[in-house]
């Protein structure tokens, strides 16, 4: 018995030694791996998880943009003083429209239309918007629409253009003020872009852009004033074009960081971006992240579409008028289950009221009040075959 009870003493020790221990070299060796690549600037076959954040990464200051974003701030703030104290009420009025139709060109048409195409649309709409993405003078569309696939893809990322795990000012400006990582360049080819380059209006952008920037960015907010009720050229072109062009900036810019940064995470707690009112409010409906990042086909960017979301009215409109078609949504019950199986807790229904609803029978008045607000006519719900 000693011998046999010595043997299975043995034995067992033998197991516990030998089953955890064999797949520990396996996964030595994949990390192994993957540190080599990412030191020879190969990220080819790398997940996003594998490819991460490397926080001793320093990156290569570009001072001629760093320089000139500064400069643009600069004269932008002198355009807002020629605003409120030099030009005709008429000049600022049509300031605030370009910079609506601009902001519209970006969330309408460059994101939910192009990036993601969240819905479809004919000619007409398609060259309407281009103009208007023209007239934000964020890079051609080309590589507007590259940047954003590639930033959902690799998603606060080194991969990703402007990742977020760098802080507010590297993903809403610095960005712009430094040179690429290189798994932003090596990422950047493999994503598909075969779609724009079939649609014959994003080429011929992309090959005229810097003409057509000019006409339509510049020369066109500035000489409207000028022609129709003798603004000046000087405060017309700080007003219309200056202030106006790099107010969109930050407000495009904010849904990079502060959308990415400072909020709730209703849907999926395990991603970086947020839900933020105070970006949605400014961005006209795109700092509803958190549910876009899950979500991203959503034509409304949002689960609850239209409370702040003046994109998602327009493209309802749109959709309304014929100028647009087959939007995408997301069934309510797909919703539902991300927010209950990934999310935070934060949801007004599937959050901590129905853990509470469920734990003691029933809610108090704020609770209720709560909820009712959230169904406020206000806050469009999804409209789905499953209501």
């Amino acid at each position: 018995m000693k011998g046999e009870s010595g043997k299975f003493k043995i034995m067992s020790i033998l197991e516990v030694q030998q089953v955890p221990l064999s797949p520990v070299p396996c996964l030595t060796e994949k990390q192994k791996e993957i540190e080599e690549k990412k030191a020879r600037k190969d990220y080819s076959g790398l997940l996003p998880a594998e490819i991460g954040t490397d926080y001793s990464f320093k990156r290569e200051i570009v001072w001629t943009n760093a320089m000139g974003f500064l400069l643009l701030h600069l004269v932008a703030l002198y355009g807002l003083w020629v605003m409120v104290f030099h030009c005709m009420w008429l000049t600022d009025i049509w300031a605030g429209i370009v910079a609506f139709g601009s902001g519209l060109g970006v969330t309408t048409g460059a994101h939910r239309l192009f990036s993601h195409k969240a819905y479809k649309a004919p000619f007409i709409t398609r060259l309407v918007l281009i103009l208007f993405h023209t007239l934000a003078g964020q890079n051609c569309l080309y590589i507007w629409v590259r940047d954003h696939r590639q930033h959902h893809k690799y998603s606060d990322t080194d991969a990703d253009p402007h990742n977020a795990n760098r802080g507010f000012f590297f993903s809403h400006v610095g960005w712009l003020m430094s040179r690429k990582h290189p798994a932003v360049i090596a990422k950047g080819k493999t994503i598909d872009m075969s779609d724009m380059e079939a649609d014959w209006l994003v080429m011929f952008q992309k090959e005229h852009y810097k003409v057509l920037y000019t006409i339509f960015a510049i020369l066109l907010p500035t000489l409207v004033p000028v022609l129709c009720w003798q603004e000046s050229f000087y405060n017309s072109f700080f007003a219309a074009y200056m202030f106006r062009n790099v107010l969109v900036l930050n407000m495009t810019w904010l849904v990079n960081s502060a959308a990415h940064l400072y909020g709730n995470k209703p849907f999926d707690k395990y991603m970086k971006p947020v839900e933020s009112s105070f970006v949605a409010f400014v961005s006209v409906g795109e700092g509803w992240h958190n549910y876009h990042h899950a979500f991203p086909w959503d034509y409304r960017a949002a689960e609850f579409g239209s409370k702040y979301s003046i994109t998602t009215m327009v493209i309802d409109f749109l959709a309304w008028a014929g100028l647009a078609y087959d939007l995408k949504t997301t069934p309510y019950h797909m919703v539902q289950k991300r927010a209950e199986r990934t999310g935070d807790g934060s949801h007004p229904i599937y959050g901590e009221h129905a853990k509470k609803l469920e734990t003691v029978g029933k809610l108090d008045d704020k609770d209720i009040a709560e909820i009712i607000k959230s169904k406020e006519p206000g806050v469009r719900r999804l409209v789905t075959a499953q209501g």
